[in-house]
């Protein structure tokens, strides 16, 4: 799926996912890229150009919003679409995870 149709069609790439996660308490850029790498015990990272095109997007959709500007940085938040957004795609991964359990356990029985 391309990553620009992911949010449209309901669904969050990784990057999509942790950054929103992180905005659960307002953040800056780089606190944002140090909380995706601290959540996800270092398995995901996000560099600055990925995740500023990820901010705008999340952006225009409406996920996130600008809380406070500066010069030096600029802080954003989840919004309440954003945060169901999230609760959707951990239903939509939750039954992906299930299914598969199931297959797996169907096969081990063979």
């Amino acid at each position: 799926m391309a990553r620009n149709k992911s949010l449209e069609m309901g669904e969050l790439t990784d990057a999509y996912y942790y950054i929103l996660l992180s905005l659960i308490k307002p953040k800056h850029g780089y606190l944002i890229m140090k909380s995706v790498e601290e959540m996800s015990e270092g398995a995901f990272s996000i560099g600055p150009a990925s995740l500023y095109t990820s901010i705008k997007k999340l952006l225009d959709a409406e996920f996130i919003k600008l809380t406070q500007e500066s010069e030096q940085k600029k802080v954003y938040v989840v919004t309440d679409n954003g945060i169901e957004s999230l609760k959707n795609e951990i239903k939509r991964k939750s039954k992906m995870i299930k299914i598969a359990e199931k297959i797996f356990n169907d096969e081990e029985m063979l």
